[in-house]
């Protein structure tokens, strides 16, 4: 259902959407309930402030540049969910994330414990300063010009772990490590690449 740029202000509820659903640049500020899509959601730079509880996305969720301060609880997104310029300051609980989770750029203060995001989750210049117990990545964790110290001793991390411009990277570059030493700095999880500088 290709709505971009319209000025619809309401979907009624029950709506069924087989495709995806876009509304990118409508005055639209929320999701009826009982809303269904069968593939990804497109909201980016709409005034959407708010979407139900237990909303499932089966595709994509792009919520880049609104002004959604907050996420249901038991949000599902198979794909990739876009929070990049929004003012979310954490995550709700249950949150599942089958591909990307995308919080460049947002006020985000913490994450839901037990998180686990199916590929890459990117942090990259957030003030958030501590991870939560139960982190999971499928991919890579981007921390860049982030304010974290340390990591939680049961992170896991498969692929590469991005820690330039932070207190952690400042704190181990300035000491001299011999590369295992270094290594047993960080979780057992970590299991891809580390890079500092």
């Amino acid at each position: 259902l290709w709505l971009y740029k319209s000025q619809i202000q309401l979907l009624p509820n029950g709506l069924v959407v087989k495709g995806s659903l876009h509304l990118e640049y409508t005055p639209i500020q929320s999701l009826p309930n009982g809303l269904k899509v069968g593939r990804g959601v497109y909201l980016e730079n709409s005034s959407i402030e708010s979407l139900p509880n237990g909303f499932k996305v089966r595709g994509s969720l792009n919520l880049s540049d609104t002004p959604i301060q907050s996420l249901p609880n038991n949000l599902k997104v198979k794909g990739n969910l876009y929070l990049s310029g929004t003012k979310i300051q954490s995550l709700s609980d249950n949150l599942e994330v089958g591909k990307n989770l995308y919080l460049d750029g947002t006020e985000i203060q913490s994450l839901s414990n037990n998180l686990k995001v199916g590929e890459n989750l990117s942090l990259k210049g957030t003030p958030i300063q501590l991870l939560p117990n139960g982190l999971e990545v499928g991919g890579y964790l981007d921390l860049r010009g982030t304010n974290i110290k340390e990591l939680p001793n049961d992170l896991k991390v498969r692929r590469i772990l991005y820690l330039k411009d932070t207190p952690l990277a400042v704190k181990l570059l300035s000491k001299k490590y011999t590369k295992e030493e270094l290594i047993a700095e960080f979780p057992s999880g970590v299991q891809g690449k580390i890079r500092l500088k």
